[in-house]
């Protein structure tokens, strides 16, 4: 069981209990979920509802019980790569060919199967809840909630766009130096997962910078404003630099046996204590043999970002 305390503060004062806690970043259906625990909102040590009001000075606490768990994924003891945790929430580095979650023609091998496996040795209670996900050939860092509260504040983060994640791609051929590709998305039709530009497509916009050149390909830093489906993949070749490897939009497997992309820097607020984290990833081994003279802290200099206590 976790345990949350906040102390109200200037400010705060006269609110409801429910307008504290949304301010804190709880949805209504977090907030109905505690009200539903024992003790699961309490001010100074007593029961408390949602309509009474916080004064400052007082303490309200917390308790999230994990009531049910996700029986239907497979508890497997596969090494992950755990760059942090907390009680609310796990940053991993994900290797490629790994899936965050089970699917119904393979409920095995995920990272979900991996962190069902932690839970039941602790006996503790399993929910998955991945924070954006990426496609199984990509690798690189992934963020999941620890408990219901954490996910929801770290939801409501991801649709505001607070949390940034940032991506090394290997691109064929010499990409201009940066620019920003503004091109709808959609589903290609008779397809399930292909993806295509069309003007009657989704919003989606990608920024990259081209931070090296070697032998006829391109080390691209890209990162987000929209999240489409295989976004970058689509617009990578939409603009003629294709990742290498792309079993869908470029399969060329004569370097590389997957698309080159991997998710090196995640940023997010912690979501209980607002504390300002950041991580790195370094590229693997597949992606760095094109560009043999690089290294972590060349790679983080040509992305523009200094070294923290989280990218040791």
């Amino acid at each position: 069981m976790r345990h949350i305390i906040y102390k109200a503060e200037q400010g705060e004062d006269n609110l409801t209990v429910d307008k504290f806690l949304r301010r804190k970043g709880f949805s209504r259906h977090t907030i109905v979920q505690l009200k539903k625990c024992e003790d699961g909102i309490t001010k100074c040590g007593k029961a408390i509802r949602t309509i009474d009001k916080v004064y400052k000075g007082d303490e309200i606490k917390i308790a999230v019980r994990e009531k049910s768990s996700d029986k239907d994924i497979v508890a497997q003891n596969i090494q992950l790569d755990i760059v942090y945790q907390d009680e609310d929430a796990i940053v991993i580095s994900k290797p490629a060919g790994m899936a965050v979650h089970p699917t119904p023609k393979n409920r095995e091998g995920s990272v979900a199967n991996a962190l069902a496996y932690i839970a039941k040795k602790e006996n503790s209670p399993f929910v998955f809840r991945a924070i954006g996900r990426l496609d199984k050939n990509t690798s690189g860092l992934i963020l999941v909630a620890k408990n219901f509260v954490s996910a929801a504040v770290l939801s409501k983060m991801l649709r505001e766009k607070t949390i940034k994640r940032e991506y090394i791609a290997v691109c064929e051929g010499k990409l201009p130096e940066n620019g920003i590709i503004n091109a709808p998305i959609k589903r290609k039709e008779g397809s399930v997962i292909e993806r295509i530009v069309t003007q009657d497509g989704d919003r989606a916009v990608t920024h990259f910078r081209c931070i090296g050149y070697e032998k006829g390909f391109s080390l691209a830093h890209i990162w987000l404003e929209t999240g489409r489906t295989h976004q970058i993949r689509v617009h990578m070749k939409h603009i003629g630099y294709p990742l290498t490897g792309d079993f869908l939009y470029n399969p060329n497997y004569s370097f590389i046996s997957r698309h080159a992309l991997h998710a090196a820097f995640l940023e997010f607020i912690q979501p209980i204590t607002g504390e300002k984290l950041k991580f790195f990833s370094d590229i693997p081994s597949d992606m760095s043999v094109f560009f043999p003279d690089l290294n972590a802290d060349k790679l983080m200099n040509l992305c523009g970002k200094q070294k923290t206590t989280e990218n040791v």
